[in-house]
């Protein structure tokens, strides 16, 4: 069977990957091709598009580079069109794939969603489309599933969160190895765009000054190059940097500032202790504030549905507050036993669904096989 699958960002590329390894175990004639990136192209598959030429963020960076956009979902149709998939499978990235999803309905082809896009907490009036053009929607998070039966009366498919399965096997194969002698860690995720990057890491950063009893190691995202980081890193004495291995990094912390998305519920995975930070564009934030209707802006807070990690938000995420929260976690034996404890339930409901990857792929497989 052909899939063409798509994803914009790098955890895509992650979850992507493992699906298509699925998709090979199930399909011994797939053939794949994919916007992604790296670990998608390691997995077996035609890469056409990598993610870092895809990703924007932001309502005033989006529009700056709307010709950009534009141009990439035409080629992106012309490619399919002449791939013609038997599938095509669409891993987040709503801007750019619910676009996609409308136009592939139109043509014909059958369409797999797998990992919803967050319509719960803004553009709500999505769904509508989304029930039109979508034939198959596979959740991740354990509360969408009665989010869209309840609310839009759609059903969905709960397959688990693959971040579960990735950090398990990775603590499994790393169990035995040491940490590195010399200063206790405090990891910095500063993001994986530039935009975020250059706004957030400055900050991050400057706490180092008031602990030089720690070691700050910043994890590079796999789409810049190491001379993107070299200025930021440079006038730090007690800083440094490790590319491609944010998990080896979280397996040593002892506590991390951490960019909201993604990143939040890997660190929690991990156990490590972590303070939440988010600073856009003034225009982009004020937009954001009135649209998007959600209590938290971290994945953790929003799946336990209580304030279990600190978030500092926009104006809140200063160096002086970064400062204060971050010696909370390294000194309050209290809050640590507390959070343990919170991530350990996090971690029990969203093993509930089993091995997203493997659940996925097989949901997909029967659309086609």
């Amino acid at each position: 069977m052909k899939y063409y699958i798509i994803s914009g960002e790098a955890s895509g590329d992650l979850h992507g990957s493992n699906l298509i390894r699925q998709l090979h175990l199930l399909d011994s004639n797939a053939h794949v091709r994919c916007w992604g990136g790296n670990m998608m192209e390691a997995a077996g598959a035609t890469l056409v598009k990598h993610y870092r030429e895809l990703a924007f963020m932001g309502f005033v960076e989006v529009v700056k580079n709307l010709p950009a956009i534009l141009r990439n979902i035409r080629f992106c149709k012309e490619d399919i069109t002449a791939f013609k998939p038997d599938v095509l499978v669409l891993i987040d990235y709503p801007g750019f794939n619910l676009r996609i999803a409308e136009w592939g309905k139109q043509q014909g082809y059958k369409i797999a969603y797998y990992i919803s896009p967050q319509v719960w907490a803004w553009k709500a009036n999505r769904v509508k489309k989304m029930k039109l053009c979508i034939d198959k929607m596979l959740v991740i998070l354990p509360f969408e599933k009665d989010y869209f039966k309840n609310v839009w009366d759609w059903d969905v498919e709960y397959v688990g969160h693959p971040l579960v399965e990735v950090i398990d096997s990775y603590k499994k194969a790393h169990s035995n190895s040491k940490a590195p002698a010399g200063l206790p860690i405090v990891a910095l995720l500063p993001g994986s765009r530039k935009q975020e990057i250059e706004k957030k890491l400055p900050v991050m950063l400057a706490v180092s000054k008031k602990f030089p009893q720690y070691q700050f190691v910043v994890a590079k995202a796999p789409g810049q190059e190491d001379s993107f980081y070299e200025p930021f890193l440079s006038p730090y004495s007690n800083v440094g940097a490790i590319g491609d291995g944010t998990y080896s990094l979280l397996m040593q912390a002892k506590a991390a500032l951490v960019t909201s998305g993604t990143a939040t519920l890997e660190t929690a995975l991990f156990a490590v202790p972590e303070v939440v930070c988010y600073k856009g564009s003034n225009i982009s934030y004020q937009i954001g504030k009135r649209l998007i209707k959600i209590k938290f802006i971290s994945l953790v807070n929003l799946i336990m549905d209580k304030l279990v990690v600190k978030e500092l938000i926009q104006d809140e995420m200063t160096t002086q507050n970064l400062e204060k929260e971050l010696a909370i976690l390294l000194s309050d034996t209290e809050k640590e036993t507390q959070l343990q404890q919170d991530y350990a339930a996090l971690k029990k409901l969203l093993s509930e669904g089993g091995n997203a990857s493997a659940n996925a792929s097989k949901s997909i497989y029967e659309m086609v096989g």
